[in-house]
């Protein structure tokens, strides 16, 4: 009996293995461009501080990545972050004594008070959204102004100085084998989603969620419990991210954040990476990829000195192309 094949089901394979190897191309001809105009690009030193910068990046789109997947988005990510800046800042400056008494304590306070508060961000967010079936657009931003409005008030507006130096040296100015801290804490969040999403129950149901949301409740998952995880864990990523910004700087920043530029760019890295709007496609590489690829483009803008505001239309015009591409890549494939 002759086995009848699909002829479509090849080009269909071709057409995945062209998107997968579509934007590594362009970040591998881009960074050479930039190369070309000005060849400090391609110096260690700035390759190092491609992959630091990234790093921050990286972490904020996998924070996005995880709600994408199940077919929301998280837009208070930008003033998350200033919130987690500025009270990690005061219960640190709040507890170490003048003459540094009390560091491990305000630092490990600081720490945990930064990732209990992105949490409860991403509970807020995920209760009103599975439970209460707000759209995810209207929830977060409400939360966007809630947690600009805590970043404010606790701050007065200005900038917490004197956060403990040995905070900021086992968060940012430390290196390992001559590897930056922060690329080696963005490697092990990498890690630690991949396990999560590829070899865990928890995982799967968000892929399931994203793709069928009708399928996942037929299936008897509890699928407003792991629509909250999902926001949960944003918001704790996101708070991972605040920490090593917040080590970077020195002091909590009420604007830390960059209110909906941040959102623009987490959203544009993991989705122009592949990780579609639709949910249920997506995974830590393809953040990887397109972390990389606005980490570039910004950098070499800076480099061969692209006007500021030019530097926002592109960035702007790629968050565009990058939704543009996923409703091509959702259309053909």
């Amino acid at each position: 009996m002759t086995e009848v094949t699909d002829p479509s089901s090849g080009r269909q394979t071709r057409q995945v293995v062209f998107a997968q190897l579509l934007l590594p191309l362009a970040l591998v001809i881009m960074f050479l461009g930039f190369a070309v105009v000005e060849p400090k690009v391609i110096s260690w030193a700035n390759i190092n501080n491609i992959l630091t910068q990234g790093s921050y990046l990286f972490i904020f789109s996998c924070a996005q990545m995880v709600v994408i997947i199940t077919r929301g988005f998280d837009l208070s990510i930008g003033t998350n972050v200033s919130a987690v800046s500025v009270l990690i800042a005061l219960v640190m400056t709040g507890i170490v004594g003048p003459e540094g008494e009390a560091m491990f304590w305000a630092v490990s306070l600081g720490v945990l008070t930064g990732l209990a508060f992105g949490a409860l961000v991403g509970a807020f967010n995920g209760t009103v959204i599975s439970w209460l079936r707000v759209n995810p657009f209207v929830t977060t931003l409400g939360s966007l102004n809630i947690c600009l409005g805590v970043a404010s008030m606790a701050s007065d507006g200005r900038p917490v100085f004197n956060v403990p130096r040995p905070f900021s040296e086992i968060a940012y100015s430390g290196s390992i084998l001559g590897v930056d801290l922060p690329i080696l804490y963005a490697v092990a969040v990498g890690l630690g989603m991949f396990l999560l999403l590829r070899h865990t129950v928890l995982g799967r149901a968000f892929y399931i969620l994203g793709s069928n949301p009708r399928a996942a409740e037929v299936a008897g998952l509890p699928v407003r419990r792991y629509l909250t995880l999902a926001y949960v864990i944003c918001g704790i990523l996101a708070a991972v991210g605040a920490l090593l910004l917040t080590a970077r700087t020195g002091s909590g920043e009420p604007n830390l954040g960059g209110g909906l530029r941040l959102v623009g760019e987490s959203i544009a890295a993991a989705v122009i990476g592949g990780v579609s709007l639709r949910g249920g496609v997506g995974g830590v590489q393809s953040v990887i990829v397109g972390a990389l690829f606005i980490t570039v483009l910004s950098n070499g803008m800076n480099l061969v000195k692209v006007d500021g505001y030019i530097q926002m239309i592109v960035l702007g015009s790629v968050l565009v192309a990058a939704i543009v591409l996923d409703r091509i890549r959702t259309t053909r494939l």
